[in-house]
């Protein structure tokens, strides 16, 4: 017989009321009767067969058997320890997690009391913490989101050869009444794990044309593009690229006003990616692939997508000046970059020396501090 699965004969006892949770089971074949008693007498609560999982509740929450388990025909079971659930528990999202803590604790409440006791109540664990947390602020973001809330923020791109500001990068900021600034890569995460990031991409679509239209009534010169992030999920929701060509149209804008920026990801659908440039390119949009040379895209699909621009990381802008090979990799980048036709941005100057190698490697566009933080409308039209 092998290790890995258990025979329980008819009549045996798997684990009793009160025991120490140390497995769960998955049923091969057999029946398997659960029970508790209450007040002096037996009650059976559920009758469990092949392909049913057996006392994985106890093992989740760490907590003494609640019922009895009895084989009432020969069982064959698969024992699953308490570290492959433990493993796969917690890898799990924080909502999901809370949600079945939640249940966990509903359930051993109602059992307790049918059995005529009281349930001793715990603190929440860390991962209900978590879970009640991260909902609630998805709540505090939709409402940001329909109180217009949220805040985009605009950082200039300098065309590094002419020395004048060619566009700038929308970036969505949020201000909670509470916690104050939250962190995009925490709000814009939480709102990728939900279809909620569609809704705030179309929020910021519609106000980075709001604010084409204002820069240019201003007398911008050249005129300016504004560059709009853009996640896998947003790639997938039908209609996205018409959307925004009907608001640069209706705003009476040139088409190149908004571009699109497609931020590398282990979750992107080449082929999906691949149509949706070949959208914008037929609508007169450009595509930039953002921070290129971190993510997880592969040299072998470069060549099927047609992008306008590649942006360099900061990671390597950074270090360039310092670590040969740093500045080895941006050399190799903006090579390949010419040679497929399309233009570089690089992210993270902050310095002359930075700005003046740039230039040194025929680089289009730089971006970082030194060039300008990110900033609100009003205060880059205050500035002009």
């Amino acid at each position: 017989m092998s290790s890995l699965r258990i025979h329980f004969s008819a009549g045996e006892r798997i684990f009793s009321e009160g025991d120490s949770p140390t497995t769960a089971f998955l049923i091969e074949v057999g029946e398997v009767e659960i029970s508790t008693v209450q007040r002096g007498r037996r009650i059976v609560l559920s009758h469990l067969t092949s392909g049913d999982l057996l006392g994985e509740m106890a093992v989740i929450d760490d907590a003494p058997r609640t019922a009895t388990a009895i084989a009432i025909s020969d069982c064959m079971l698969f024992p699953i320890d308490r570290a492959q659930i433990t493993e796969r528990f917690s890898k799990t999202d924080p909502i999901i997690r809370s949600l079945l803590e939640g249940q966990l604790k509903r359930y051993r409440g109602a059992l307790a009391a049918m059995q005529g006791r009281e349930e001793v109540h715990g603190d929440d664990t860390p991962s209900e913490q978590l879970g009640i947390g991260k909902i609630r602020l998805e709540t505090h973001l939709r409402e940001a989101l329909a109180s217009d809330g949220l805040d985009v923020r605009y950082q200039p791109l300098l065309h590094v050869a002419s020395g004048k500001i060619a566009g700038y990068e929308a970036l969505v900021r949020w201000t909670h009444p509470e916690r104050g600034p939250v962190s995009p890569m925490e709000f814009v995460a939480l709102a990728e794990e939900t279809s909620l990031i569609v809704p705030i991409g179309e929020y910021v679509f519609d106000t980075a044309c709001k604010a084409v239209s204002r820069l240019i009534a201003s007398g911008a010169d050249p005129k300016p593009f504004i560059a709009v992030n853009v996640s896998a999920r947003q790639l997938g929701h039908p209609g996205l690229i018409e959307r925004i060509v009907a608001r640069v149209d209706a705003a009476g804008l040139p088409r190149g006003s908004l571009k699109v920026e497609i931020t590398e990801s282990q979750a992107l659908d080449y082929v999906v990616v691949a149509g949706v440039i070949d959208l914008c390119h037929r609508h007169g949009i450009q595509v930039a692939l953002d921070d290129f040379g971190t993510g997880y895209s592969h040299l072998a699909h470069l060549h099927h997508l047609a992008f306008d621009t590649l942006k360099v990381d900061q990671a390597f802008s950074r270090v360039m000046l310092t670590d040969p090979r740093a500045m080895a990799i941006v050399e190799a980048i903006v090579r390949m970059a010419k040679a497929l036709g399309a233009d570089i941005v690089v992210e993270g100057i902050e310095t002359e020396e930075m700005l003046s190698a740039l230039r040194v490697l025929g680089c289009d566009y730089g971006q970082g501090y030194l060039i300008g933080k990110p900033q609100t409308l009003d205060e880059l039209l205050a500035a002009r």
